[in-house]
């Protein structure tokens, strides 16, 4: 087949409104930009590349706000998440997930590699190494972080002695306790729950900002995280409308890629403006700001990406990307415990004492491309022999329940 024949056979395809392709390689890459900045932030690594000596690439203000694209994933999440209802929506006799499906399959994602890093953090570095002043504290930190209920006080939030990026999972199993029931509400009123969610994270950011000086504890509770979800269910619905009434042409794919570009020219132009936060307050409250109109523009970005051209899509949907998404919980888990562990091991070995500080440039890069490949490895490790496993010994459990047969009758069934 020629290439022109390949090109006009895929712009006239249509779009699958069951499997975004496309979200495999926007996961992994805002994943792996918040990875960077955690890692930065312990190499100092200037973020330049040059190119043929004619001009030099900086992507400083990225790897500076990284931090931001956290709320990304969460827009990624409510998209994912709503996308079987936006696919009911029009249908004349919705077929509702099913709320305990929802519980068990999320908890066969998140809780076996969540637990496990929770638990060896806790008993192969924290206890022996002395961590804890008291048996209280001690207490408090492992309950709250097997609970998801660390980001309420600072000591296991910000001054934990397991693993810092983990509030991450906490805002997200307390966002899937209540997803049901919104996802339910917005199925049936899309408008005014959306205003709702909208209004709610408005108001509880604008009351923050108004009334507290240090916004450490407050900058990444759930409430204020509602317009990110809202939004994710938004992109949701108008893809899965997208899929249904539009008719792709060679015109409407080169649309659509060149609305996907410009609305990354917006993303960045937000991004610089992130970066330009001097103060870790200023940059809290820089992050609040911004939050919506961030969360926004990405969804407009994923829906016109996941409409634009066969070229563009496969940046984001190829063999690289998918394996990086599939890797890409446990990389988050454990990419930011394993560069501070490294650079306290002195792993690279380093000319001076403080390397980051005195721009070792041979160590930064090293120890900046050791921290992915350990990172990676450690995550794939626990994604194909842990994580995977489990989810299917635990999702054949599960179905043989539902069916009425006893678990151990069906695992001998299928051999």
């Amino acid at each position: 087949m020629n290439l022109a024949k390949w090109w006009r056979e895929d712009a006239c395809a249509q779009v699958n409104a069951r499997h975004v392709d496309v979200m495999d390689g926007i996961r992994a890459l805002c994943i792996f930009i918040v990875a960077w900045y955690h890692i930065w932030q312990q190499s100092w690594l200037w973020p330049t590349l040059d190119v043929g000596g004619c001009f030099t690439l900086n992507f400083d203000p990225l790897v500076r706000s990284g931090y931001i694209w956290v709320d990304a994933m969460l827009l990624i999440s409510g998209f994912l998440l709503f996308l079987p209802y936006a696919r009911e929506l029009d249908s004349p006799a919705p077929r509702m997930p099913e709320a305990a499906g929802f519980y068990v399959r999320r908890a066969l994602r998140i809780l076996p590699s969540y637990w496990l890093s929770v638990l060896s953090i806790f008993c192969f570095a924290a206890l022996p190494s002395g961590a804890y002043h008291s048996t209280s504290y001690m207490l408090r930190d492992l309950i709250s972080h097997l609970t998801f209920t660390h980001v309420f006080a600072y000591d296991t939030y910000v001054a934990t002695q397991l693993n810092v990026v983990l509030w991450t999972l906490a805002v997200e199993v307390q966002f899937y306790l209540i997803f049901p029931l919104l996802a339910r509400a917005f199925f049936r009123k899309p408008a005014l729950t959306y205003a709702l969610m909208l209004g709610a994270s408005l108001l509880y950011r604008g009351l923050v900002l108004a009334t507290c000086t240090d916004t450490t504890l407050l900058v990444n509770q759930l409430p204020a995280f509602f317009d990110v979800y809202a939004n994710g269910f938004l992109a949701a619905v108008v893809f899965v409308r997208l899929t249904r009434d539009l008719r792709h042409t060679p015109c409407t794919r080169i649309l659509f890629t060149a609305l996907s570009v410009m609305l990354l020219c917006v993303v960045w132009h937000i991004v610089v403006r992130q970066a330009g936060s001097g103060s870790t307050e200023e940059i809290r409250r820089g992050q609040m700001i911004h939050r919506y109109a961030f969360s926004a523009v990405l969804s407009a970005f994923i829906v016109c990406t996941a409409n634009a051209g066969a070229l563009w899509r496969f940046l984001f949907s190829n063999r690289l990307m998918r394996y990086l998404s599939a890797v890409s919980f446990n990389f988050y888990i454990w990419h930011q415990y394993l560069a501070v562990k490294l650079r306290e091991w002195g792993i690279p070995p380093s000319v001076s004492a403080q390397p980051n500080f005195d721009g070792e440039m041979p160590w930064q890069w090293q120890y900046t491309l050791l921290c992915f490949a350990l990172a990676l490895f450690v995550a794939t490790l626990i994604t194909y022999a842990f994580e995977r496993p489990i989810a299917r010994l635990g999702a054949r459990v599960y179905s043989a329940r539902r069916a009425g047969r006893k678990p151990k009758d069906d695992l001998r069934a299928r051999g």
